[in-house]
């Protein structure tokens, strides 16, 4: 038996390759519509709510691009079906971009093994087309909607009820619980009830939106200083990434990140988190006040107490950046490190 960690982290970057068109394409529109409405928040006008929807369709499309190509890079073309539509529904309970990579590879791997039944010669012709890709949908698609959809929905509740507990509570430690929440997924479900808390509570305490605003651009922002900083730990494609995510962070487009965590999710997803914390405490402890449903540097005009706001900012980011670049090894070395453990591997199992 053989564990080839190379050819996991191979499928892992077919997915994030097709995918970041989708997600840079996304975020710029939707950060043009954002820059252009002038308000921090959702725009409006036929002309601005157009480009919105646009950016939104990126987002959208991106999450069943990455667990489709997942599973074409395991099992080829007869993944695909099962791959999209499995990630399109994970999306939907609202497991984002992280149970997109889960089913992906649950859906490559579903359909390797459908692919080894035997058939007839007559119908080894329909699998590919017909059989297969229908099978491997069903069984997939079954795991996602009666099996993860309930409990990731009974999970944000859960979430959700514990946040409204410690409202009361010390402003660091919330600010902590906050930031770290928003940083985590990305926009995935527990960024989503993180800044859905703010965001709800935006009439009444701007405050927390003075720390989530900060903490929905840190990751991005982070990611993006991180490239500038160490060049040589990011390949070109994750430099070209930094650039697009720059744009998206200032604008608060936290999935700006997500090219990054889906290549290398144990280094980057503790950093984003650690820059999330601080930017969101720092913010919280000096008082800023966000009255707009929106983070990113787009919502300055509306922020009282600008200069800490901007101080919170640069404060998470490079926390991000010096984490995430410390826990990094150059590219060479990644690869020569990746190419000895599998080779270790796959001796003590043969």
């Amino acid at each position: 038996m053989k564990v080839d960690f190379s050819e996991l982290k191979r499928h892992l970057l077919t997915g994030t390759s097709h995918m970041l068109p989708f997600v840079v394409a996304g975020g710029v529109l939707l950060a043009l519509s954002v820059m252009l409405g002038g308000k921090g928040a959702v725009p409006e006008g036929v002309f601005l709510e157009g480009i919105w929807d646009m950016g939104i369709a990126g987002f959208t499309l991106f999450v069943p691009v990455l667990g489709g190509y997942i599973a074409y890079s395991i099992a080829d073309r007869p993944a695909l079906a099962p791959g999209m539509i499995g990630a399109y529904l994970a999306n939907q309970v609202q497991a984002g971009f992280l149970g997109a990579i889960i089913v992906g590879f649950i859906a490559g791997y579903v359909v390797l093994q459908l692919k080894r039944i035997p058939l007839s010669n007559k119908l080894k012709a329909l699998s590919t087309y017909f059989i297969i890709p229908i099978g491997g949908t069903f069984i997939v698609s079954a795991l996602v909607v009666w099996v993860i959809g309930q409990p990731i929905a009974g999970f944000m509740a859960f979430m959700n009820e514990g946040l409204q507990s410690m409202a009361g509570t010390s402003k660091a430690l919330l600010g902590a619980v906050l930031g770290g929440m928003t940083a985590f997924d990305m926009g995935g479900p527990i960024n989503k009830v993180a800044t859905l808390f703010a965001q709800t509570q935006v009439g009444t305490q701007p405050w927390l939106m003075g720390g989530v605003g900060v903490a929905i651009c840190v990751p991005p922002l982070g990611m993006a200083l991180a490239t500038f900083l160490a060049p040589k730990k990011y390949s070109p494609e994750e430099r070209e990434a930094g650039k697009a995510a720059a744009i998206m962070g200032c604008i608060g487009i936290t999935e700006g990140a997500i090219p990054f965590a889906a290549n290398d999710p144990a280094r980057v997803i503790p950093a984003i988190i650690a820059g999330g914390i601080v930017g969101n405490v720092v913010a919280f402890m000096a008082g800023v006040l966000n009255h707009a449903p929106w983070g990113g540097l787009i919502v300055l005009p509306v922020v009282e107490g600008r200069m800490m706001y901007v101080i919170a900012v640069i404060a998470g980011s490079a926390t991000t950046a010096l984490v995430v670049n410390y826990l990094k090894k150059p590219v060479a070395d990644r690869e020569e490190e990746t190419k000895a453990n599998t080779e270790e591997l796959e001796l003590s199992f043969d």
